[in-house]
């Protein structure tokens, strides 16, 4: 139960349980100041015009990154067909 819970997941992706948990508390943190910024940016739409944004792209790149079948490809939002016409 103990190496379901908090050891197979990060040794299936080639990590500790520390080295996991590091990455997945960054992670999540820049979710967080991306969500806040939008918070702010509804209220206030002059500020943070594309904060959430690059976050959103930087986690994208940061995720692709670590996987490896995926690092000879470019990335999604670098295709036409993916570009806003806005962002948050």
């Amino acid at each position: 139960m103990f190496d379901r819970l908090f050891l197979a997941h990060p040794r299936s992706i080639g990590e500790s349980y520390p080295e996991h948990a590091a990455m997945a508390a960054r992670f999540g943190a820049t979710m967080v100041v991306g969500g806040l910024a939008c918070i702010v940016h509804a209220v206030f739409p002059a500020v943070f015009a594309t904060t959430a944004s690059d976050r959103v792209k930087q986690l994208y790149r940061q995720m692709k990154a670590r996987q490896p079948a995926f690092k000879a490809q470019p990335p999604a939002f670098s295709d036409p067909a993916w570009q806003l016409e806005y962002e948050i």
